[in-house]
């Protein structure tokens, strides 16, 4: 399973000059928790998400208390840069710059490894820079359940034949050599000869054991099979 297979395609981004209320209300409005940040050829520039917005003057998180030797060996570059994160009023002021991307093909196992190690949410899938979807961890829970749908759906038809085929190659009463078994939407036919009525019901019965099998239709001419002499 890759991303293109369990991705949300109906991305919700925003413009670098957005406004942080608004962005705010995207994210509460769409139940997501970060948004891309595109420019203005719908490339990807930034993403901003809740833990961009955690430290904001408008709840009154701005400050952090440190202790006076914590304050001394922060530098000033950096305590301007949480000013900006905290007061900015644009998403390209709080946005993350060095965004985390995957591909259209990068296997759903390698996602849930970024999504864990990087301690995100969610990871814009990209093509030639620009977002054609995201993968969230709902979507990844959406993928294990499909993946368990698919585990539960029907055989195919091969499956089928495979399964009834070994079933009756190890039963005493079945002759093989002279049967051929097809299978077709289900639906289960046997051909050729058969050593009795006996074995028509038991063959029969052998086929309707079989996950997927619609119907059984048996086409054999009944001919009992001579022993063999060595």
């Amino acid at each position: 399973m890759k991303a293109k297979d369990i991705m949300t395609t109906r991305v919700v981004a925003v413009r670098p000059e957005t406004p942080v209320k608004q962005i705010a209300s995207q994210l509460l409005a769409h139940h997501i928790s970060a948004v891309p940040v595109l420019d203005k050829h719908d490339r990807l520039v930034g993403i901003v998400s809740e833990g961009d917005l955690l430290h904001r003057v408008e709840t009154g998180t701005a400050a952090r208390h440190r202790s006076y030797w914590l304050e001394l060996f922060t530098g000033e570059e950096r305590r301007a840069d949480e000013y900006v994160k905290s007061h900015g009023r644009k998403a390209a002021d709080v946005m993350t710059k060095d965004v985390v991307t995957v591909g259209e093909d990068t296997p759903v196992q390698e996602i849930a490894g970024i999504l864990e190690s990087r301690q995100i949410k969610r990871v814009p899938v990209v093509r030639e820079g620009r977002v054609v979807g995201i993968v969230s961890r709902a979507n990844l829970m959406q993928g294990i359940a499909t993946a368990q749908d698919l585990l539960d759906a029907e055989p195919s038809d091969e499956a089928i034949r495979q399964q009834l085929n070994a079933e009756l190659a190890h039963q005493g009463w079945s002759h093989l050599l002279t049967t051929n078994v097809i299978v077709n939407a289900g639906i289960v036919e046997f051909w050729g000869f058969v050593g009795s009525e006996a074995e028509q019901k038991a063959s029969r019965v052998a086929a309707e054991n079989i996950k997927g099998v619609r119907t059984v239709v048996d086409r054999r001419t009944v001919m009992p099979v001579l022993p063999s002499y060595a």
